[in-house]
C-alpha cells in the first residue's frame, strides 16, 4: 500500500510540473509577442497615426490568436477539461492553416516595402525569414496532429511550432540590441525557449523527448539554412517571380 501510495504521489507531482511548465511557456510567449509588438500592433494608437494595411490586421489577429489560443488549451488541461480541449484543438487546426496562408501571403506582399533589419540583405533575400517561419510551423503542427494521440509528443510539438513565430517579436522587442542586431541576435534568441523545454525533459524524463530533439534540430538548422539560401542567385529569381503579382 505504500509503495502503491508514492507511486500515485509521484504521478500526481509530475502532472503539476507539467501543468506548471506548460503554462508558464505560454504565459511567456503571450508575455514576448505584447512587448514586441505593443508598439506597431497592440498599442499602435500611442506611437503611431499611420493606419495598417487590411492584410496586417489580419495577420495580427491570427496570430494573436494562435498564443491566446496556447495559453487557453494548456489551461483546459491544467482544469482537467480534456474533452473540450481536443474540440478547441479542431479549431486550432484550422487557425493554424490560415495562419500559414494568411503570414505568406503577408511576407510576400510586404517584401518590396519591408524595412528588413541590418544585415539582413535585401528585401527579397529576408523573405526566406517569413517564408521559412510558415515553413517550418506547418511541418511542426503537421507533425503535431498526426500525433495528437501520442500527448507527450504532440504537447512537444505544438510548443516547439509556436516558438518558430516568436523571431518575429524578439525583433521588435524595445531595446537597440534585438533591433539592430540582425537575425543571428533575433535567431539566436528565439531559440533559448528550447532551453526550458530541454531543461524539463531532463528533469522529468531524465532524458531530451525524441520529440524535442527533432523538432528543435528541425528549428534551429533552418535558421542559418534560410539565410544562405537567401544570398543564392536562384532564390532571388524565385523570390521575384513570387513578388511580382503583388
Amino acid at each position: 500500500m505504500a509503495a502503491q501510495a508514492e507511486v500515485i504521489d509521484n504521478r500526481i507531482t509530475a502532472r503539476k510540473r507539467e501543468r506548471v511548465f506548460y503554462t508558464g511557456m505560454a504565459v511567456l510567449f503571450l508575455l514576448t509577442v505584447f512587448a514586441g509588438f505593443a508598439r506597431t500592433y497592440f498599442l499602435r494608437p500611442v506611437f503611431q497615426t499611420q493606419p495598417l494595411q487590411t492584410i496586417l490586421h489580419l495577420h495580427g489577429l491570427l496570430f494573436t490568436s494562435w498564443i491566446v489560443l496556447m495559453l487557453v488549451q494548456t489551461g483546459l488541461i491544467a482544469a482537467k477539461r480534456t474533452r473540450t480541449h481536443m474540440r478547441l484543438g479542431i479549431a486550432g487546426g484550422v487557425l493554424a492553416s490560415l495562419m500559414i496562408i494568411v503570414g505568406s501571403l503577408t511576407a510576400i506582399i510586404r517584401a518590396k516595402v519591408v524595412v528588413v533589419p541590418p544585415a539582413s540583405g535585401s528585401p527579397l533575400m529576408f523573405l526566406t525569414i517569413p517564408l521559412g517561419d510558415m515553413l517550418v510551423f506547418a511541418i511542426l503542427i503537421g507533425a503535431a496532429l498526426y500525433f495528437r494521440r501520442q500527448v507527450d509528443t504532440h504537447k512537444r510539438l505544438m510548443l516547439i511550432a509556436t516558438i518558430t513565430l516568436m523571431p518575429a517579436a524578439v525583433a521588435r522587442l524595445p531595446f537597440d540590441f534585438f533591433q539592430q542586431g540582425g537575425p543571428l541576435i533575433f535567431f539566436g534568441i528565439s531559440d533559448l525557449f528550447l532551453v526550458p523545454l530541454l531543461l524539463f525533459d531532463l528533469l522529468t524524463r531524465g532524458r531530451p523527448h525524441k520529440a524535442t530533439i527533432l523538432g528543435g534540430a528541425l528549428l534551429v538548422i533552418s535558421h542559418p539554412l534560410r539565410l544562405l539560401i537567401g544570398a543564392t542567385h536562384a532564390w532571388l529569381v524565385v523570390a521575384t517571380w513570387l513578388t511580382q503579382w503583388t
